[in-house]
């Protein structure tokens, strides 16, 4: 998959295009996303997503923004496995808030990336104030050379009443420590991924290493949990229980930290690449009196994890 950035130059390309912020690429995403590939196969377009980087309410209220439930990274990889030929990534800046509606699709996606057919769903809003709709894509479709779908909602059946699958069911459900309902919504298990970084390597003196990942951003989820962990460049699957918090007894208004103690494993990790899939959650993060407490709470913690491996194989 080709993935480029920026404001994008002129190109000859004819392509079938989706526009989305695509955040944890769930299974409405997922839909959208091959569905797009499908009809550009069909019609002999390129396939192609376009998203933006930073989440465009990370550009106007940073402070309020969404939990992200994917990096940058993790949601290329996940888009790729779509069918998806090509992902362009809008910076969300100024400039690009400030375009209209018209402009946003006549000189972005038609005259710079070659917009044939665009699938969008029915409560697409995009330009300047968000004030373009379904509805005037629909009126720029014919004058400006291109065609123009709304894609159906997906819905989580399982679920009373049917309710849409989106990115913000998927935070609620985490947030709620519900796993299996969001892995219902993603069509996976949720999972963050980073590069193992240097700590305060208090969890060795303890008695139970981590490998942390810095959290650059609020995570989605928060508390103790049972996981898998995958090194990128060698595929070993390992066991464990990992934090995600902000680790109160340690350090008040810390940064957020996944730490991940691994199972049985006592290899060189610092600067490898971690896949961190969460499987069950143990407890919401605490303040424990002193580090005696805390390491007593994580060697329970670990047992309880490793307790669930057993009954689970």
């Amino acid at each position: 998959m080709i993935v480029t950035h920026g404001y994008p130059p002129r190109s000859a390309a004819r392509l079938a295009i989706t526009v989305g912020n695509f955040d944890g690429v769930h299974l409405g995403h997922r839909a959208m996303l091959a569905h797009v590939a499908a009809e550009a196969r069909r019609r002999g377009l390129g396939a192609c997503a376009v998203t933006f980087e930073p989440h465009p309410r990370e550009f106007f209220a940073p402070a309020s923004a969404p939990a992200r439930l994917t990096r940058l990274r993790e949601k290329l990889e996940l888009i790729a496995a779509t069918g998806i030929e090509r992902v362009h990534v809008l910076r969300f800046d100024a400039r690009l808030a400030a375009l209209d509606p018209e402009r946003f699709v006549g000189e972005l996606l038609v005259e710079r990336l070659g917009l044939a057919y665009l699938l969008v769903g029915r409560d697409f809003r995009y330009g300047a104030r968000r004030a373009g709709d379904f509805a005037q894509l629909a009126a720029l479709a014919p004058r400006m050379g291109f065609e123009v779908a709304a894609m159906p909602d997906v819905c989580d059946e399982a679920a009373p009443g049917c309710p849409r699958v989106s990115s913000s069911a998927v935070r609620a459900a985490l947030a709620d420590g519900d796993l299996e309902r969001a892995a219902r919504l993603l069509g996976r298990r949720y999972s963050m991924s980073g590069r193992v970084a240097h700590g305060e390597k208090l969890g060795r003196t303890i008695g139970f290493p981590t490998a942390n990942i810095v959290l650059r951003r609020k995570p989605p989820l928060a508390g103790i949990y049972v996981v898998e962990a995958e090194l990128e460049e060698t595929r070993q699957v390992l066991r464990g229980v990992a934090s995600v918090g902000r680790r109160p007894t340690v350090k008040a208004d810390a940064a957020p930290l996944l730490e991940v103690h691994l199972f049985d494993f006592a290899g060189a990790i610092y600067g490898r690449h971690l896949r961190v899939t969460f499987l069950a959650k143990l407890r919401d993060e605490e303040k424990f009196a002193g580090l005696a407490a805390l390491r007593a709470a994580i060697a329970q913690d670990a047992a309880r994890a490793r307790e669930w491996f057993a009954r689970h194989g």
